[in-house]
């Protein structure tokens, strides 16, 4: 059974989406205290976590923010605010996803499943390292690694990372990472793909590599590799 943490303040939403949650065998956990939202989330250990941006005390973007810089862990936003910026602060910070209220329970649930299936499938993939342009790509632990570094990547930068080296040098369309990503392409804004692909290209200049992944406007991303003659 998979615990998924609600960090969300209104009562009511809060029991009606954990009793909802509850139908699909998730185990849903609430914060009892907002001053110490990374304190429970570290003592719950959840395998995804559910956020809102409007909360007591600090806003959800300060709790994604320091709960990304010490895991993984796959983030949705749940939220009110309908503004681009704020769906675009959220995937910057390394949210996985973005749900906008009013929302239909169905597209929530359809998210958390495509998230925590594309998250949690990794570890029954039999290859677990790549190469690509002299670095190592380690799927389980989410990282790459070469003689400048090493970083870290969220499972979302990963697995865009993974597709595009698995097609070294051929270009992917946004419309096939969309689908790989989330399942379900209705549910996914052209603008999410685009913040985790600069986000991808960002972490990656650290090491030397953000160059290899090119857009190829109107057509999708290639990831560039050497071809020996």
């Amino acid at each position: 059974m998979f615990k998924i943490l609600l960090i969300e303040d209104d009562a009511t939403l809060f029991n009606e989406i954990k009793e909802r949650l509850a139908q699909w065998s998730y185990h849903v956990y609430g914060i009892q205290d907002f001053d110490q939202v990374f304190q429970e989330f570290t003592a719950i250990k959840p395998d995804l976590v559910i956020i809102d941006i409007q909360l007591p005390k600090f806003d959800g973007f300060h709790w994604c923010r320091i709960i990304r810089s010490h895991s993984n862990v796959p983030i949705i936003f749940l939220s009110s605010r309908d503004h681009p910026t704020d769906m675009v602060m959220s995937m910057q910070l390394g949210a996985d996803d973005f749900v906008q209220k009013p929302f239909h329970f169905d597209v929530l649930i359809a998210k958390i499943q495509a998230t925590l299936r594309r998250v949690y499938n990794y570890n029954t993939e039999r290859i677990e390292l790549r190469t690509w342009r002299g670095a190592t790509i380690e799927y389980v632990k989410n990282t790459i690694s070469n003689e400048q570094g090493s970083i870290d990547l969220t499972k979302n930068e990963m697995f865009i990372l993974k597709i595009l080296t698995e097609h070294k040098n051929q270009i992917v369309s946004r419309e096939k990472l969309i689908q790989n990503l989330w399942d379900h392409e209705h549910f996914v804004s052209d603008n999410t793909l685009t913040v985790n692909v600069n986000r991808l290209r960002k972490k990656l200049e650290t090491i030397g590599l953000g160059i290899y992944i090119e857009t190829k406007v109107g057509q999708g991303y290639i990831a560039t590799e050497e071809v020996s003659v």
